[in-house]
């Protein structure tokens, strides 16, 4: 290993010295790369962004088992069951409780603004606590009053004159199809792809603001067991003592059963790996024009180094050492910009797109691959340079 490490102390870093000798190439190529790795930042952080806005409601959601409805595509096309599977899940063994919940995505008015906007409904027994939300739970009687509602502070839109007036204590109305609701409380959950903001309020209100739903209809069961039960077990019984009109999931299943939707059944987790595709190949026929460039203008030096007795594998590491380099030079600027960017996006959106470590080494690794694709493509003519027809 010393050895290995004092022969790359003694070698003549050509690839490097190829690079710098024009600084405006290479100047254009670390932009290109750049804009190649930003690519691929904004749309992974998008695409994290998507999955994770549209699971924060699981992961807040106190359960061990979920129940849901076969036709359920995901939680706002929750679709229902009949309330009777809830009193037939209480006779499993382990089974602590079985509550309804309520979800519907409506258009509200927003309270500052007056315009219209979409929210997600839910409606929970009071009595129980269905979530794991500080904020919910000791503001969770105010909603047995009639028409009111705790509102998710961390809603897209312009909100902070009515979330500032309700956390002062003041009630604030607005409209829901035209019946007016009154804000007493507040939580944080976030916005989604699919709605701006989430309203919970008690399964009577709920019913109130949706007259056509039947008290019957529930879109999802909250199975809580008594401790020490394992879930999966207790799945597999609720599997063979219910009817096939209604599904069983863990809460590990619940949320990868909504983002496989996301990724696989809806355009959006399209776009956004297509974006990834896109981003990587941009970078690749970039930093091949710099190689090939780079080649071609020194093909007459590489042909030298052939004659003095130099292999293919000698000079092919030269312009693998100019793809690397490019590559570390070019994320440095890729992996700072998208910092600014996904600031921004989360001051406009309001959803969750954070620079992670996996991410940065993610893109990384794909710049790395992305150079060392195109440095194979440039060095085929290389390969076959003779020094005979050279001079």
């Amino acid at each position: 290993m010393i050895g290995f490490i004092q022969q790359l102390r003694q070698r003549t870093p050509l690839g490097w010295l190829q690079l710098s000798h024009e600084k405006s190439r290479l100047l254009v190529a670390l932009g290109g790369i750049a804009f190649a790795d930003v690519l691929m930042f904004m749309q992974l952080g998008f695409q994290t962004a998507l999955f994770e806005s549209n699971t924060k409601l699981h992961h807040s959601i106190q359960a061990d088992i979920f129940l849901v409805s076969p036709q359920a595509r995901n939680l706002l096309n929750a679709s229902t069951f009949t309330r009777r599977r809830l009193y037939q899940a209480m006779d499993v063994q382990g089974v602590k409780s079985a509550e309804a919940m309520y979800i519907s995505i409506v258009d509200w008015k927003n309270p500052q603004t007056q315009q219209k906007t979409s929210v997600l409904v839910i409606g929970i027994n009071p009595e129980k606590p269905a979530f794991d939300l500080v904020d919910v739970n000791s503001q969770i009687d105010r909603v047995k009053l009639p028409d009111t509602v705790l509102f998710d502070r961390a809603s897209r839109g312009d909100y902070k004159e009515a979330i500032a007036q309700v956390a002062q204590g003041k009630p604030v109305t607005t409209e829901i199809d035209r019946r007016t609701i009154t804000i007493s409380g507040l939580f944080s959950i976030g916005a989604s792809f699919a709605a701006d903001g989430n309203l919970i309020t008690s399964d009577q209100n709920f019913l109130r603001l949706f007259p056509k739903r039947e008290a019957s209809s529930v879109s999802l069961g909250l199975v809580q067991l008594e401790p020490g039960y394992d879930p999966k077990q207790v799945k597999a019984v609720l599997e063979s003592h219910l009817d096939h009109d209604v599904k069983v999931l863990t809460k590990a299943e619940f949320i990868e059963f909504e983002t496989d939707y996301w990724k696989k059944n809806t355009a959006i987790g399209f776009i956004f790996s297509l974006g990834v595709g896109m981003g990587f190949l941009v970078g690749v026929i970039i930093v091949y024009q710099v190689l090939s460039t780079d080649v071609n203008s020194h093909i007459k030096e590489y042909a030298t180094f052939k004659a003095m007795g130099y292999n293919n594998l000698y000079l092919l590491g030269v312009v693998f050492e100019e793809a690397i380099i490019l590559a570390v030079l070019g994320f440095i600027p890729g992996a700072i910009a998208p910092l600014g960017l996904y600031y921004l996006t989360r001051n406009a959106t309001n959803l969750p797109v954070y620079m992670t470590l996996a991410r940065a080494l993610t893109v990384l690794g794909l710049t790395m691959i992305m150079c060392i694709i195109s440095g194979a493509i440039a060095t085929r003519k290389l390969q076959s340079a003779d020094p005979a027809d050279m001079f």
